[in-house]
């Protein structure tokens, strides 16, 4: 049926009625293919008339209803996709070079970039033929997003490795479509097809139709790129869904739609004539149900087209809600024209043609799921799993079991539970895909998305390349261990120690799931490191310790890069090396270092590191270990949490923050706002306690400071602060606290770190003589914003409490109080739980108001009197005279008294009481809230006044501060005992505090607020102000002030007005200014052209209802006074970017200079009154002067004329230009930052507008350099040209010639841009690329390498190309020769002979070895000599007839005799017999053969056969002399060889080299340790053992020294490439063929130079215990330490070195260790044992003499001066007074003056003269 069907199509009798409508209307003048109206055929009904017979065709069929089998609803499988299968695809992934496609039923495919179109290949060919690329080539991923349905055709299978199938599909529509012609093509049908190329009014589409043309108008792409481009224009092979909008001349002209709509309503009639071999995936069709099964639907499309639709296509109402004969929509998803099956799906989201699939992943992608039920098990495909939410899920069949032989189906059953894991996610079928293989449930990782930068994997080498080692993680996950991190210490054969194969566990460094790259580490010391991991800038803390490896060394320093491409810098001064040493000297590339973090910028990922590690940082790994994991844990500012109490210091609390155990800070002043209350609390807060909701207030430098302070914690949690300074604005109040205190003002500080200065003169409303008075250091102030410096980041406050109150200070006055009393509360809460305290218990159950009886204990000279007490044990009891009362004069010590308390003193254990009468019987009467009440103060404490209500005598608590600030006054505002009072009462009842809580009544304020010098704003002013004016109005005012950018006028009725400077003049010149021809007091007349809302500083339009209101825009230009202009500002409804519409890229403006902003490094300007605009640094000046001082050459106001570049970001500004170009196109001279140096690469360099450039060597100068990126920095500011400018990248030249062509400098290396411009015989210059066993590569230019072959390399004969290597390197700069050029090959030959290029030899004749002409000569004698050898050999006794062979037959026997020919030889070498070295074994013969006789051209190979043959003419005679001839001159060269051989300067180039020359030396320790270290070049660490091991049987047993020599290499190389174990083996036979004291000092070195800082000290504690006696040993591990910087373990040291050792060593090892001191450690202690040594033995010269050196060397003049005149003063002998009197004059001469020679000489005298009288007495 379905084969009529495809011959004979139904609906064929439509085909005649097209034409027949065609005949009728003929169209033959309207042919226009740019025509975009659309127009229908009139008899559209005619059509529905002729199909009416369909139905009748279709009965038949209804009645003849198949059952479908089980067999038919079987899902896609990849063997089923056969070539020629069309399919419906979702784009998965996109890759350079290809795409990843979702099929249906969990099947992918991958599309190659040159299956897209026809069009889109041939762009690829080009770029590939030209090697350029390509202008409107676009990358896949632009063409393509995630989630784009898309039509494939299957053009193949391919096999992996591992046996999986892989389909090939292709998009080209050729392919698709390829079964339709141009007859076929219908109104309304749905292609798919590509951008082909772009046309002036549209675009051509390629959809693989022959002979067929569509195109698509412009007009109708329109709605397509508002909705889809945002405004872009199409690329070409760009993908699209087509409509036929119209069909022309039969097909062959075409005209589509791309309109979303249009294509969305989309939908396949029969009128479109679609056959089974034309049917597209992607369609959507109107569809009869036939039957309803579980395993799927089967239904009739298109009348005839049978179709089924599988379980997981069924849609979201599932089976249940379908019956038989339903009409449907589906969408086609595959057809198979082979087989006749056509699969559908009824999700809803494919019902709509175009639409993207917006879910593309899964969450749940890892998973894995113990109990998965099976829902259906298809045979061919897999089975279908419902999980444990009811998610369906697909397992393919080669996921269903771990082998094929392993598969047993019937365990598949239908509810069978199975363990599976979540692989991956269909997006075309909205379902998981599974497997239930175990390695795959098992495996670690399943997608590089699981792999974390740092994580311990493991896999097997695979693969061994020059680059690196390629290891295989799991099947699908493969990584590579670079080249430098196969082991600590960079390995030349790296396949020595690991084989394809070995199984390896490397640490991973970085892991890019987009790229798919994974990058390992094998150094041991990263592998292995026990201290956290840096994988992130901000993880990076001050402190925080790690390793890294060091990828640079420069002059300033180490760059040091950690995991996750994360690196930081180690400044020169952080290196912890001599100053002298430079650091590419100390360090090498891929060391790994452990570092400590100084400084972090996570925005500008910039790093600052140091190697100086504290001792901490120093300690056990486990210790590191801890660190690291308490501070795994980051806190933000705002943060609360509940600390734990840890210690208690001076000044604060040492606690933990809970549950987290990090370490943190809490100062005694930020436990509460009230300075009293602070000190309370820390005054009874004990370890361990628990403080609950404590806020961190910044975490500076590794260490968090938290916050208790209630009011900072409610600004914080209430929002009220700012965060970064942007959010500071002029009038804000703020809550803070008091950083620091200074004469000139109050510095405070609020969270985030933000810290203002509140001036001398606003802090108080008060006189402020000392700002101390005031504050105190923590104390909580509220502060108002006064003024804001932008360009220094610095803002002004006040902390004045008549700008930081409230106006209801009532309120204020008494939330402090009430805060005081809650806190005290809280504080005795904590006191009562006291139990090992009785003070604490007995002052917690005392309160004010309280009755007591007490025994008078005291009475005080000042009549206060002392009680004690049952109550009061322990505590201070005082009542002052004026508390006695009526009393006074009858207190009696010893009497009882009942008396009432005032005030407890929690902090001095001191109750403060009275025995007044009034007191102690107050009278309860009806009290109200806010009522005004008398009192009488009775006593006055820090925070509050104890009142007394002069009715009743209750007491109550007076705040004696009415706001935070309000802290100081005068004597005369004090409050005073006795006296009275108004207050307003708060509280009615009295609480557990006992008082009722009162605020005084507030009163007139004096007037103490300074008239403001400053008027309001403009915009306060005018906001009071309405007025009538309109649109034109011609106004009259008087210029109030004048701006840069804007003048104010007055005009009547004390309205403002604003007159722009573009409003001044008609015409204006760049550099003027101006607003500088209004004056103030000037009268103008102006017209109003617009209004500014006061609120919104909107632009409104005169005719805006709320203009009353406005600031009015004015004009005063004369053109626009005439009425010849009619500017109007603000239209109704403008948007910002409406404004901006107008202004095009590349269109002038005149604009005016607002400021150049300093922190931004941009210069904003207005263009107009509503018009701002930005100009960025770069692009201010192409004068590099202008960049470097902005701000003195762009003055405010001034006139400029700018570039439109585009609009910025956020559409409310105009970036600008002021160097005259809008975009870098070719040729563009421009300014440029260095961004990056990259050594032998070149320069990364960051230009205008966004983009980002990249500089070869090549493009750096005119003339090349030998370190061409040596002279630029980061940073650095360069002029530059641009030589090409695309998407993907900018290439610019700094060449002079380039960036100042007008100059005309010389050009000594001119620019190679391709072989023409390269000639034979020119010198040329290039860098070295890279050094091959072909030759040298030499970089000519970015596109041209030339090679040196190595014949042409140097004119020495070198028999190993590695001689040659050594003197070469990558980015070497070379002179060369070019030899010959072949274009078709695009090779360069190229020489660097000294005969060539008149340069001396790259490799050095100091080497000592022959020239090429020598070695040829050589190579060519052994060829004779070997050949005439052979021939004697073969001549028989007697006469021999000889006949050549047939290749070199002349015709011509020879006879000889051998005899005759033996004597001949034997007279002619008698008596010439040159001296030869005889060595036993050895024949100097066989060492010839080290000379390489491929060396040898075929030019010197034929010459030498030549001369070996023989012409027809020659005789007996000549063939004897030749041959004597012959042996005479190989004497000759083999007596030059030896002599060559045996020169003293040679230097050895093999292993048989090294043996001669130890066999002439064998006790030579050097020639011994060079033989090792020959061996350790090549990685050979078996060879350099044994021959160490023969070096030890070989030297004498009588030279010691040279055997210990090797001996200590031996150890060096056991300890750098050996194993611990082996080392000490060695070690244990060191000390018994050595003296054992230096075996230990060597091994103690060894361990000190290789940074193993541990072994080492351990080995001097063992030395110290062994050889004690020996001050040697004491003064070496003192020098040990002190290097490391463990200077009090060296100072700990002295004293047991003194137990130790003799008596008369003392002195020595005492001076020594001194010594040591002023080198390495503290000079002063240094100082101080010398000062003790020569207290004790003062007439040791020999002490002082190394004193005076010591103090020399490290000391001030005056310390050397003082030590002198010391020493000079002594009494000592004549001889040794001469020596240091000799010895301070030549001091005085060198570093003093005339004045102190003279001093030195008069007290030589005066010594002199003194022991002369003396001798004379």
């Amino acid at each position: 049926m379905s084969s009529i069907e495809e011959n004979f199509p139904r609906g064929g009798t439509q085909k005649t009625t097209q034409e027949g409508k065609a005949t009728k209307h003929p169209r033959i003048d309207e042919d226009n293919l740019f025509k975009t109206q659309h127009e229908e055929p009139a008899p559209k009904r005619k059509k529905t008339r002729q199909d009416e017979p369909k139905p009748k065709r279709l009965e038949p069929e209804k009645k003849a209803v198949v059952k479908t089998n089980e067999k038919d609803f079987e899902l896609l499988t990849a063997e089923s996709l056969t070539d020629g299968v069309l399919v419906l695809g979702c784009v998965k992934e996109c890759n350079e070079f290809e795409l990843t496609i979702s099929l249906p039923n969990g099947l992918s495919g991958n599309v190659q970039v040159t299956r897209i179109c026809q069009a889109y290949s041939d762009m690829l060919s080009e770029q590939v033929a030209t090697d350029k690329p390509v202008k409107d080539l676009s990358p896949l991923s632009e063409m393509f997003s995630p989630g784009m349905l898309v039509r494939c055709a299957v053009i193949g299978m391919e096999k992996n490795a591992e046996g999986h199938h892989g389909i090939q599909l292709s998009l080209n529509p050729r392919d698709v479509n390829k079964a339709l012609n141009a007859a076929a093509l219908r109104t309304g049908m749905l292609l798919s097809g590509f951008i082909s190329s772009e046309e002036d009014h549209g675009y051509l589409i390629d959809i693989g139709v022959h002979a067929a043309k569509a195109f698509l108008p412009r007009e109708k792409a329109q709605s397509y790129f508002q909705a889809k481009e945002k405004g872009a224009e199409l690329k070409i092979g760009q993908y699209l869904n087509c409509l036929i909008d119209e069909v022309k001349n039969n097909g062959n002209i075409i005209r589509i739609s791309i309109s979303q709509s249009e294509v969305a309503a989309a939908i396949a009639t029969e009128v479109q004539n679609w056959t089974l071999l034309s049917l597209l995936p992607g369609l959507v069709v109107k569809a009869r149900i036939n039957e309803v099964t579980p395993l799927g639907i089967s239904l009739r499309f298109l009348s005839s087209f049978p179709g089924i639709v599988d379980v997981m296509h069924m849609g979201s109402t599932k089976s249940r809600n379908y019956s038989p004969g339903q009409t449907v929509k589906a969408c086609i998803l595959s057809v198979n024209p082979t087989s006749k099956s056509i699969h559908l799906s009824l999700r809803p989201v494919f019902l709509q043609p175009g639409t993207q699939l917006g879910h593309l992943s899964s969450g749940q992608i890892g998973e894995i799921v113990a109990d998965s039920r099976v829902k259906s098990f298809h045979k061919n495909a897999g089975a279908i799993f419902t999980l444990g939410n009811g998610t369906l899920a697909f397992a393919h069949l080669k996921h269903l079991s771990d082998t094929p032989k392993s598969f047993k189906p019937l365990s598949f059953k239908p509810g069978s539970k199975h363990k599976c894991r979540v692989i991956d996610y269909s997006p075309i079928d909205d379902l998981l895909l599974l497997s239930l293989k175990k390695r795959i449930i098992d495996a670690p990782f399943l997608r590089y998305h699981d792999i974390h930068p740092g994580q311990m994997v493991e896999g097997t080498v695979f693969a061994l390349k020059d680059f690196g080692m390629q290891v295989k993680v799991t099947g699908h996950i493969k990584g590579l261990v670079p080249r430098l991190h196969v082991a600590d210490v960079v390995l030349k054969q790296p396949e020595k120690k690991y084989s394809v194969g070995n199984t390896v566990k490397p640490r991973v460094l970085v892991c890019n799931p987009e790229t798919k790259t994974l990058i390992l580490t094998l150094k041991k010391t990263l592998v292995t490191s026990k201290l956290p991991i840096l994988a992130s800038y901000e993880d990076a803390k001050p402190g925080f310790v790690t390793h890294g490896f060091i990828v640079c060394a420069r002059e300033f320093g180490c760059i040091v890069k950690f995991y996750n491409d994360v690196k930081g810098l180690v400044p020169k001064n952080e290196l912890g090396v001599a100053p002298i040493t430079a650091p590419q000297e100390a360090f090498y590339e891929g060391q790994v270092v452990k570092v400590i973090v100084l400084k972090c910028e996570p925005e500008q990922e910039r790093l600052l590191l140091s190697f100086k590690l504290t001792d901490n940082a120093l300690a056990e790994d486990c210790t590191g270990e801890e660190v690291s994991k308490k501070r795994e844990v980051t806190y933000e500012t705002g943060q609360v949490a509940d600390v734990k109490i840890l210690k208690k210091k001076e000044n604060g609390l040492e606690v933990k923050i809970l549950p987290n155990d990090v370490s943190a800070y809490l100062p005694s002043m930020h436990l509460s706002d009230h300075v009293t209350i602070c000190k309370l609390w820390w005054h009874w807060l004990k370890g361990d306690e628990i403080l609950h909701n404590i806020v961190c207030l910044h975490d500076k430098g590794g260490h968090i400071t938290m916050s208790r302070k209630p009011l900072i914690i409610s600004a914080i949690e209430g929002e009220h602060v700012v965060k970064n300074f942007s959010d500071i604005q002029p009038g804000l109040l703020l809550t803070g606290y008091v950083r620091n205190i200074m004469p000139y003002g109050v510095f405070v500080e609020f969270p985030y770190g933000l810290t203002g200065l509140a001036p001398k003169s606003a802090m108080s409303d008060k006189f402020v003589t000392a700002t101390k008075d005031h504050f105190v250091i923590g104390q909580t102030v509220v502060a108002k914003v006064t003024s804001i410096d932008e360009e220094k980041q610095r803002f002004l406050l006040s902390l004045k409490v008549s700008d930081c109150s409230s106006e209801d200070s009532v309120s204020e006055s008494f939330s402090l109080l009430f805060q005081y009393f809650k806190e005290l509360q809280e504080i005795k809460s904590i006191m009562s739980k006291r139990d090992d305290s009785s003070i604490s218990q007995k002052l917690c159950q005392l309160k004010p108001g309280q009755r007591l009886l007490l025994v008078i204990q005291e009475v005080k000279a000042d009549g206060s009197v002392l009680f004690s007490g049952m109550h009061a044990s322990g505590l201070t009891v005082e009542a002052t005279h004026k508390q006695l009362g009526g009393r006074g004069k009858t207190i009696v010590i010893g009497d009882q008294a009942t008396v009432v308390i005032l005030h407890v003193d929690y902090l001095k254990s001191k109750v403060y009481v009275s025995l007044q009468d009034e007191l102690l019987s107050p009278k309860q009467n009806m009290l109200t809230t806010d009522s005004q009440h008398p009192v009488v103060v009775q006593h006055v404490a820090s925070d509050y006044a104890v009142a007394s209500l002069v009715k009743t005598g209750q007491l109550v608590a007076i705040p004696l501060a009415s706001h935070l600030n309000d802290t100081f006054r005068f004597d005369s505002e004090k409050m005073k005992v006795g006296q009275s009072v108004m207050v307003v009462l708060k509280t009615i009842e009295a609480g557990d505090h006992g008082f009722l809580l009162a605020v005084q009544s507030p009163k007139k304020r004096r007037n103490i607020i300074r008239l403001q010098q400053e008027s309001k704003t403009l915009e306060e002013t005018s906001s009071m102000v309405k007025h009538t004016l309109r649109m034109g109005d011609m106004v009259t005012g008087t210029v109030k002030s004048v701006k840069p950018t804007f003048v104010l006028v007055a005009l009547d009725d004390k309205l403002i007005g604003h007159i722009h400077a573009s409003q001044i003049l008609d015409e204006v010149t760049n550099g003027t200014f101006p607003t500088s021809k209004l004056k103030a007091g000037q009268k103008v007349t102006a017209r109003i052209i617009g209004g500014r809302d006061v609120k919104t500083h909107r632009y409104l339009p005169i005719s805006h209802p709320y203009f009353t209101q406005t600031i009015p825009e004015l004009s005063v230009r004369p053109r626009e006074l005439k009425g010849e202009d009619n500017t109007v500002l603000g239209p109704d409804n403008c948007s910002t970017e409406e404004v901006l519409k107008p202004f095009k890229p590349g269109q002038m403006v005149t604009c005016f200079v607002k400021k150049y902003n300093t922190i931004k490094k941009w210069l904003e300007v207005e263009i107009t009154s509503n018009v701002k605009g930005r100009v960025q640094q770069l692009l201010l000046s192409p004068n590099t002067k202008v960049l470097k001082h902005a701000e003195k050459y762009f003055k405010n106001g001034q006139v400029l004329t700018a570039t439109v570049v585009s609009s910025d970001i956020t559409k409310t500004k105009l970036c600008l230009s002021l160097t005259g170009f809008h975009s870098l196109e070719e040729g563009t001279i421009t300014l440029g930052y260095v961004k990056k140096v990259i050594p032998h690469v070149g320069l990364t360099i960051t230009l205008p507008f966004g983009k980002t450039g990249k500089t070869s060597l090549f493009h750096l100068s005119d003339s090349f350099v030998e370190q061409p990126v040596e002279g630029f920095s980061t940073g650095q500011l360069v002029k530059c040209c641009v030589l090409s400018n695309n998407d993907s990248k900018t290439e610019v030249s700094l060449r002079q010639s380039r960036v100042n062509p007008k100059s005309h400098g010389k050009v000594e290396d001119a620019e190679i841009t391709s072989l023409d411009n390269v000639q034979k015989g020119q010198l040329v210059r290039g860098y070295v690329t890279s050094v091959t066993s072909s030759g040298i590569f030499l970089g000519l230019s970015d596109s041209v390498v030339g090679r040196i072959p190595w014949q042409y390399i140097t004119h020495l004969f070198v028999p190993d190309q590695s001689v040659c290597a050594k003197f070469m390197h990558a980015g070497q700069l070379l002179t060369a020769k070019v030899l010959s050029i072949n274009t078709d090959e695009n090779h360069v030959e190229l020489s660097v002979l000294p005969k060539d290029t008149g340069k001396p030899s790259i490799v050095p004749e100091s080497l000592g070895l022959p020239h090429s002409e020598m070695g040829t000569k050589l190579k060519k004698l052994k060829k004779r000599k070997r050949r005439s050898s052979e021939c004697e050999q073969g001549v028989k006794q007697g006469k021999k007839r000889v006949r050549c062979t047939e290749e070199n037959d002349s015709g011509i026997e020879i006879y000889c005799r051998e005899e005759e020919e033996e004597e001949k030889n034997k007279r002619s070498s008698k008596g010439r017999e040159v001296l030869r070295l005889k060595v036993p074994n050895f024949t100097w013969e066989e060492d010839l053969t080290v000379l390489d006789s491929t060396m040898l051209t075929e030019r010197e190979q034929n010459s030498s056969s030549e001369e070996e043959e023989d012409t027809p003419s020659t005789t007996k005679k000549q063939t004897r002399k030749s041959k004597e001839l012959e042996k005479q001159r190989v004497e000759k060269e083999l007596s030059k060889l030896e002599a060559a051989l045996m020169d003293p300067s040679r230097q050895p180039q093999s292993a048989d080299d090294f043996d001669r020359l130890v066999l002439g030396n064998p006790d030579s320790s050097i020639l011994w340790m060079q033989y090792m270290a020959f061996h350790l070049q090549a990685t050979e660490i078996e060879k350099a053992r044994a021959v160490a091991e023969r070096a030890l049987k070989t030297i004498s047993f009588r030279e010691e020294q040279e055997k210990l020599n090797v001996w200590v290499a031996l150890l060096n190389l056991e300890n750098m490439y050996g194993t611990e174990e082996a080392l000490m083996k060695v070690f244990e036979r060191a000390i018994q063929y050595n003296e054992p004291l230096k075996v230990f000092q060597q091994l103690a070195d060894i361990y000190a130079n290789s940074e193993k800082y541990k072994q080492a000290d351990d080995l001097y504690n063992t030395m110290l215990k062994r050889f004690r006696q020996t001050n040697a040993v004491w003064v070496k591990y003192a020098t040990f330490l002190l290097k490391r910087g463990l200077v009090e373990a060296a100072h700990r040291l002295l004293p047991r070195a003194l137990k130790c050792l003799p008596n008369k060593e003392h002195v020595d090892v005492i001076s020594k260790l001194a010594q040591l001191e002023f080198q390495f450690g503290d000079p002063e202690h240094g100082k101080a044992i010398f000062e003790n040594t020569l207290n004790t033995y003062p007439k040791r010269t020999d002490i002082w003499s190394i004193y005076i050196d010591m103090v020399i060397k490290h000391g001030s003049q005056k310390d050397v001066r003082d030590v002198f005149e010391r020493v000079i003063h002594l009494s000592l002998a004549p001889k040794k007074m001469k020596f240091f009197f000799k010895r301070y004059l030549e001091y005085e001469k060198k570093y003093g003056t005339a004045e102190t020679i003279q001093a030195v000489k008069a007290a030589a005298l005066e010594y002199v003269e003194s022991k002369n009288s003396l001798a004379e007495g």
